[in-house]
């Protein structure tokens, strides 16, 4: 897993309306970066419900918000649009990113081993530095935590 002040790897990814999001076009901007098993699970709809309440308190503290999971484009508009969700989802499907930044992982379940995403959080600076890392992330309370983090960070 990516560690705090390594540089983060760049990524291009397309968005629930198919359009394709780019780190390098997010230069100068605070990026708060989640990554999240499966849309329209209970864990995944209430860390995605509150990133979204939170929205603009991030936006205030200069910091977009992009969840990522490995589902489609299609399935990210479904979730945005059951949930009225106002965050940004970005479609990982081949799970490249997902390596890179070292979230996708062995995973078990019921005894049975899997490979998954493994929930984790990156709050990643203007220059594109990782400043903060969530691993194993429980989804009560853990949007406060990501934005005191911030707050930390940018006094």
């Amino acid at each position: 897993m990516i560690k705090i002040d390594e540089k983060a790897p760049e990524f291009c990814l397309p968005n629930q309306d198919d359009i394709e999001i780019c780190s390098r076009d997010l230069k100068g901007k605070w990026i708060v970066l989640y990554f999240y098993p499966r849309d329209n699970t209970p864990g995944c709809t209430t860390e995605a419900c509150e990133f979204t309440e939170a929205a603009a308190d991030f936006s205030d503290l200069d910091a977009i918000i992009l969840g990522v999971s490995a589902d489609t484009t299609k399935k990210h508009r479904n979730f945005i649009e059951k949930q009225n969700l106002g965050i940004t989802l970005l479609s990982d499907e081949s799970t490249d990113m997902m390596q890179e930044y070292g979230v996708w992982q062995m995973k078990m379940n019921y005894g049975k081993e899997y490979m998954g995403i493994v929930r984790s959080t990156f709050i990643i600076n203007p220059e594109g530095i990782v400043k903060a890392v969530f691993e194993k992330v429980r989804v009560k309370e853990h949007v406060a935590k990501v934005q005191a983090e911030l707050l930390t960070l940018q006094a």
